[in-house]
């Protein structure tokens, strides 16, 4: 069974946590891994570039110059592409990047990618982190203490947490998501993973079965 260091509230060590083998412990399947960031990202394009072809652009009706004499090549407007100003050849226009992966693969996918990072030492887990106000420097102390300070870190929660989300926005390169809404982009982006003991089951109930 795979383990992890686990902490207090303050951020002290305070012995091992036993991980859900069924998400921690799987064959890692590297191939599947770089199929799913690669969609991940792909998924993130928003595809709305656009540029004008020689008939979209304004302008241009009449012939610039005489046929003959000038000594130049023939042209009959100045929005042709060797113009500067004209329309652009082979430009991009919109479209939809969007791929899909099958929930079988995308499963694969994140359980092999904490398996990985589990067997490096990656994973952390905290029993819980209790907050009444937004305050940065309880998270940035927390952190500290772990000594994962200045690296990335993805913090994950059980559930939503407005304070605590508060808290981690103004510490660079420090991410928050929820346990059910885990990726395996957001796995493999963090130096270091940490978990509060509730989202461990909570991803082991969404993620397990």
């Amino acid at each position: 069974m795979a383990t992890a260091i686990c902490y207090e509230k303050d951020g002290t060590e305070s012995g091992t946590f036993d991980l859900p083998a069924s998400l921690f412990a799987s064959e890692i399947n590297e191939a599947v891994i770089h199929e799913a960031v690669v969609i991940y990202l792909a998924n993130q394009r928003q595809g709305t570039a656009s540029t004008k072809e020689r008939s979209d652009v304004i302008g241009g009706a009449g012939k610039p110059y005489r046929q003959k004499g000038t000594g130049r090549a023939r042209s009959g407007t100045i929005r042709s592409p060797i113009y500067r100003g004209g329309g652009v050849v082979f430009g991009p226009h919109p479209r939809s990047y969007r791929k899909k992966m099958t929930k079988k693969s995308k499963r694969q996918a994140l359980t092999s990618s904490l398996s990985s990072r589990a067997n490096a030492g990656d994973v952390l887990v905290i029993k819980a982190i209790e907050m009444n106000d937004p305050k940065t420097k309880v998270i940035a102390g927390i952190l500290k203490a772990i000594d994962v300070y200045k690296q990335k870190v993805l913090l994950v929660l059980e559930k939503p947490d407005d304070v605590i989300v508060k808290s981690a926005r103004n510490i660079p390169d420090v991410r928050v998501t929820l346990a059910s809404l885990v990726s395996t982009y957001d796995v493999m982006w963090a130096d270091k993973i940490l978990l509060t003991s509730g989202a461990v089951a909570k991803m082991e109930e969404v993620f397990a079965s």
